[in-house]
């Protein structure tokens, strides 16, 4: 996977980061240029993510429809109904910031969010222009632990600060591995599974909270958290059980391009329609 200079001395900076996590307009990225596009870039190869929000809205043919329906027959709330009029009001996208409401931005995305899962409009995702944080993905890791070689370049310079930020990364990951051959008994495959559907209930709301998804968390982020040391499989199965007591809700990705084919592949697959791929709280 290739990575330019300026792509490795962001994630370089990153990595002396506590938790490998950093506001983007902090002190860590203030002078760096052109970080907006190079988070775009590696959150498109999963190697990092950060804070998104919708960027642009527009209204689609099925939502038109909607809205040339009997008022007493629509199925849509009317604070839902008051957004998609708006939203039809404009010549074409337009930023939630410009759409008429007296709901709170928060409040307002949310329904914006729904509307476009619904196919009532087409969201445009970007990153967040406001309090924006990044983070390294787990594949970011595996990626600077196992896969990174640094290739010649013309000119290419990395700071000895930089530098030991990532010697920091590797001793860790390092004496990591090391603890775990020193502690584990011979031929005892140690795998810890023991999460209850309430523990991963739990995990879902942190997760939702810490990277402000609305209540409409991609369950790539879940999968990031949860596999190893679950499978796949037994993390569609609690997903399904919880579901079934009406604790969450799974629900389809109507718009893909927001998202990467990687991460669109976490989805869980059904016989028919488009994989699930949200997952909100009841």
């Amino acid at each position: 996977m290739h990575t330019n200079t300026d792509e490795l001395k962001f994630l370089f900076k990153l990595l002396g980061c506590e938790n490998y996590r950093s506001s983007l307009s902090g002190k860590v990225f203030k002078s760096f240029k052109g970080k907006n596009t190079i988070c775009q870039n590696l959150g498109d190869r999963d190697i990092i993510d950060y804070s998104r929000e919708i960027a642009t809205v527009k209204i689609l043919p099925p939502g038109q429809a909607l809205l040339e329906l009997d008022a007493a027959s629509l199925p849509i709330e009317q604070k839902e109904l008051k957004v998609l009029t708006n939203v039809s009001k404009a010549s074409g996208k337009v930023a939630p910031s410009k759409i008429k409401s007296s709901l709170k931005a928060a409040e307002k995305e949310a329904i914006l969010k729904n509307l476009g899962d619904r196919g009532l409009i087409e969201t445009e995702i970007k990153l967040k222009k406001q309090k924006a944080e990044v983070w390294l993905t787990e594949r970011g890791i595996e990626f600077l632990r196992d896969d990174f070689v640094a290739k010649g370049g013309k000119n290419p310079t990395i700071s000895l600060d930089l530098l030991n930020n990532y010697l920091h990364f590797l001793r860790k990951y390092l004496a990591n591995k090391s603890e775990q051959v020193v502690t584990s008994p011979p031929s005892v495959d140690v795998t810890i599974t023991n999460f209850t559907d309430e523990d991963i209930l739990q995990i879902i709301r942190n997760l939702d909270k810490e990277i402000g998804t609305q209540n409409y968390l991609p369950i790539f982020h879940l999968r990031q958290k949860l596999q190893p040391p679950l499978s796949r499989d037994d993390l569609d199965k609690a997903l399904y059980r919880l579901q079934a007591d009406d604790k969450i809700d799974l629900s389809t990705l109507q718009e893909a391009n927001a998202y990467t084919p990687e991460q669109i592949d976490t989805g869980i697959v059904q016989n028919a329609g488009g994989p699930l791929f949200f997952i909100s709280i009841e």
